[in-house]
């Protein structure tokens, strides 16, 4: 049986299912997350030590925001799994192959690039944001909202960003992207890095540097992994 092409109003209807399940989980994590907020802000305080709460209700609605960041990164593997399988629909039958092994690379990647932020990026952007401006006239109280907010950023922004290989290599298998149109586009893309460096952080100068290099270093990555697949498709078609 052939595979039949979906109608725009049928895609609109199944990206509305898929955003639906995506929702569901992080609901349903979040809810279970709420019980265990405490030691996920036990782990989380660890680059800093410290936190104060300035309002009365903000000490309950971080623990809200820690569940919702748990939440989000619990329903990864759900929320990886619907949009590849949304994908899926829209694809010729010799390029669904393909998604078998993006799905499971695309996690672990996310996976990487948050922990990535955790371990480097995280404690140098606090070490010279906190430390570098404290001194005897000015002490640093970071509260608990803010800096919840702060990393949860951080470490949703460094996943998507080392996503960035794999969704350029996805787009050069199935020909939307050459390495041509990457290297011509190579200075339009670096300034859009940094507007989506500025987006994508807390609004100052050095965490929008830390993470636009890394996009940089990416898409060069992304780059080359473009001109291997380029490369090996002409020589499969060629032979």
């Amino acid at each position: 049986m052939k595979d039949r092409r979906l109608s725009l109003v049928e895609h609109l209807e199944e990206l509305r299912r898929r955003l639906v399940v995506c929702l569901a989980s992080v609901f349903l994590f979040s809810l279970a997350s709420y019980f265990y907020a405490g030691k996920i802000l036990s782990l989380l305080i660890k680059p800093v030590g410290k936190l104060v709460f300035i309002k009365p209700q903000e000490a309950f609605l971080s623990y809200l925001k820690i569940a919702l960041f748990s939440g989000i990164f619990l329903s990864l593997p759900v929320i990886f799994y619907q949009i590849w399988k949304f994908v899926f629909v829209g694809l010729l039958p010799k390029e669904k192959k393909y998604i078998f092994t993006y799905g499971p690379i695309s996690f672990f990647l996310f996976l990487v690039g948050a922990g990535f932020s955790y371990q480097v990026v995280l404690p140098l952007s606090l070490k010279f944001l906190v430390d570098r401006f404290s001194s005897n006239t000015l002490e640093s109280m970071l509260s608990i909202s803010n800096y919840i907010s702060f990393v949860g950023t951080f470490l949703l922004a460094f996943g998507v960003v080392f996503e960035l290989p794999l969704i350029v290599l996805f787009l050069t298998k199935i020909g939307l992207v050459s390495p041509q149109t990457l290297r011509r586009k190579r200075r339009e893309v670096i300034v859009g890095i940094f507007i989506l460096a500025a987006l994508m952080t807390p609004p100052d100068a050095f965490t929008q540097f830390l993470l636009a290099i890394p996009l940089l270093f990416l898409y060069e990555v992304s780059l080359w992994t473009a001109v291997l697949v380029h490369k090996k498709k002409k020589e499969s078609f060629t032979s």
